[in-house]
């Protein structure tokens, strides 16, 4: 189900984010946040690879990335920055410890060979459209948010704050996040797990 690339991945923005969140104040501690924090972005990273299966398409799950830092194609950094890296740390440093930043990695998408054949006939139309990529995307928002539930109702607080959190800062519509493949696949679909999300938000300051 992953490759090793994307097992990777996973295991340094893991290790990154039970670091940071745990702030190493005990092994124990960190040891719990990276096993939490683990299970959250496989759930994600499971329901979008359930929804891409049946879309006839193959997705690779990756560190965030940045190479232009303007609107203009020449400006540019000579190789990709792991923004997925730094920013945590960066954001963390900034706000004096107090915001856990978690949308750390993206995904790519694209069509199985047998895609066009057996949908069109034709095989130009074998790419993976924008809604079908937000479709994907929410797919892990969604799976994100019922787990939080979930957990929260078999008393898994900390499970049920950090899935919550890691929904809401994927929702940003920005860069190569899930909510930017949402917000450009499908706007509506965007704003109502936005609404959804941030209920989760409130619901975490007032109740867990």
């Amino acid at each position: 189900m992953l490759t090793k690339k994307e097992f990777f991945s996973i295991i340094i923005v893991t290790l990154l984010l039970g670091v940071i969140i745990s702030l190493l104040e005990s092994l124990n501690l960190f040891l719990v946040t990276f096993l939490i924090i683990f299970l959250i972005i496989f759930i994600n990273i499971a329901a979008k690879k359930i929804l891409a299966f049946y879309l006839d398409t193959d997705i690779e799950t990756k560190i965030w990335e940045v190479k232009q830092f303007g609107y203009q194609k020449h400006l540019h950094f000579k190789e990709n920055i792991q923004a997925g890296i730094f920013t945590p740390l960066i954001i963390k440093f900034l706000s004096v410890g107090l915001i856990n930043w978690m949308a750390c990695l993206t995904f790519e998408a694209s069509g199985k060979t047998y895609r066009a054949a057996r949908r069109h006939g034709i095989y130009s139309f074998s790419e993976v459209t924008e809604e079908e990529m937000g479709w994907i995307a929410g797919a892990g928002i969604i799976a994100t948010l019922i787990f939080a539930v979930i957990g929260y109702m078999i008393g898994q607080e900390t499970f049920a704050k950090l899935s919550i959190m890691y929904a809401f800062y994927n929702m940003f519509p920005l860069f190569d996040f899930d909510g930017a493949k949402i917000f450009f696949g499908n706007i509506t679909f965007w704003s109502f797990l936005a609404i959804i999300t941030l209920i989760g938000v409130f619901a975490t300051i007032l109740i867990i």
